[in-house]
């Protein structure tokens, strides 16, 4: 029999092949791993449907390969997983064409002044059609499918953009349709060499334009004294790492944040465009974004709030391991409701991070620098550390901004000693 890549779940349809665990003439149990697949910002491991000797494998390390595609073959498989429909069903849901052209001119006649799905809900499509929408920028729930069972085809996506392009104005909600990219030959004016963006890299692209372009950013800018907490961090750092902990400015952050986000729960939030609501969240879960070889990622630290600075001077230290590692899940990876990113460690200043989708706000830190400063009328060195803070504007006003980097900075400088000691 023939094992295939699974669906992996919604926006996963597809992915890259970083480490194979079996080969040809291995004999294998069902549930065994057989690869681990790059997807999105996660490395996934594929599990075998079922047990037998490997015949022959179809793929090799990076490979793409998508849902539905050949695996490796099995002779004298055991405990194959039975299907889910006989073949002719789907065969069928496929094969008429000319009527999903009926549909697709009707479809161009509706309405226009109201969405054809509704967000969140889930719409029947093959992987190829989602990524041409994503590629598109396409809200699939706005696409009436022609096929049976509502599934959209290609006809589908066409008659829609046609729709959009000759009535502009019913279209003004919608998705924006983007311009189809064009190749340049650089070669004409010299040597080059091309380097294919790898998987986690195009998603990183394509959410950073959909965060860019759909969130209307403010930077708060701003310096945090942190002169006290250097030797409050240089005098605990031992006891620290006999716990197996890194103690750092970072976890300092954290907890001054999460005591600054309960202040101000507005910054805690999500705007929920289809429903126009903004959802507080009762819980504080921060995203730390971790600069890798790969690319960014940014794994999350659930319950900032309730961890104390040994707890989550270990949970740093470890996700961030991971995150290089490319050990981290897709469940770690989700559920924030605020980001930290730290350059201070390489050296960087005042910079404007983008929003994380779907969270309103993010606070940038950069390297702490000792600088003159005049208190009480005298000139005294201080070290100061760089903090840009980007807020969604559409749900966060510049007052409620500066009033929580006052406060933010309040706790950074003023950080108890008690909530150190071990």
């Amino acid at each position: 029999m023939d094992v295939k890549l699974p669906h992996l779940g919604e926006g996963a349809d597809s992915g890259t092949v970083v480490t194979l665990f079996v080969k040809e003439g291995d004999t294998i149990t069902k549930g065994q791993s057989l690869l681990e697949l790059e997807s999105e910002k996660a490395v996934a491991t594929i599990p075998a449907t079922a047990g037998g000797v490997v015949a022959k494998i179809f793929v090799k390390v990076g490979d793409k390969i998508s849902v539905g595609q050949k695996i490796l073959s099995l002779s004298g498989s055991v405990g194959a997983e039975k299907p889910a429909a006989p073949a002719a069903k789907p065969a069928a849901a496929n094969a008429p064409a000319p009527k999903a052209a009926k549909p697709a001119a009707a479809a161009l006649e509706a309405p226009t002044d109201e969405p054809e799905g509704k967000p969140g809900v889930a719409v029947a499509a093959s992987p190829s059609i989602r990524k041409l929408a994503r590629e598109l920028g396409i809200d699939l729930t706005r696409v009436r499918g022609s096929a049976e069972g509502g599934r959209i085809v290609i006809e589908d996506v066409r008659a829609y953009i046609h729709r959009l392009q000759t009535q502009p104005k019913a279209a003004a909600g919608a998705a924006p349709v983007q311009a189809v990219a064009e190749s340049v030959d650089f070669s004409k004016w010299g040597s080059v060499t091309k380097q294919p963006l790898s998987p986690l890299r195009k998603v990183i692209s394509r959410r950073m334009v959909e965060n860019w372009n759909t969130i209307p950013h403010v930077t708060q800018f701003d310096d945090a004294d942190i002169t006290a907490l250097l030797p409050l961090r240089k005098k605990y750092l031992e006891a620290y790492e006999k716990k197996g902990a890194r103690l750092t400015v970072t976890c300092f952050v954290l907890k001054a944040v999460a005591e600054t986000l309960k202040k101000y729960p507005i910054f805690n939030s999500s705007l929920d465009e289809a429903a126009q609501e903004i959802m507080l969240k009762n819980y504080i879960h921060i995203g730390i974004a971790v600069d890798t070889e790969f690319g960014l990622i940014v794994p999350v630290i659930r319950d900032v709030d309730k961890k104390d600075l040994v707890q989550l001077a270990q949970e740093l230290e470890s996700l961030a391991t991971k995150a290089r590692e490319r050990k981290v899940t897709g469940d770690e990876l989700k559920g924030g409701t605020f980001t930290i990113s730290n350059q201070g460690g390489i050296g960087g200043a005042h910079f404007t991070p983008i929003v994380n989708k779907p969270e309103v706000a993010i606070l940038g830190l950069g390297r702490a620098v000792a600088k003159p400063v005049v208190r009480e009328g005298k000139i005294e060195i201080r070290n100061l550390m760089p903090i840009g803070l980007s807020y969604d504007h559409r749900v966060i006003d510049g007052g409620t901004a500066a009033r929580f980097t006052v406060d933010l900075l309040k706790a950074i400088e003023t950080f108890a000693e008690a909530s150190v000691k071990i």
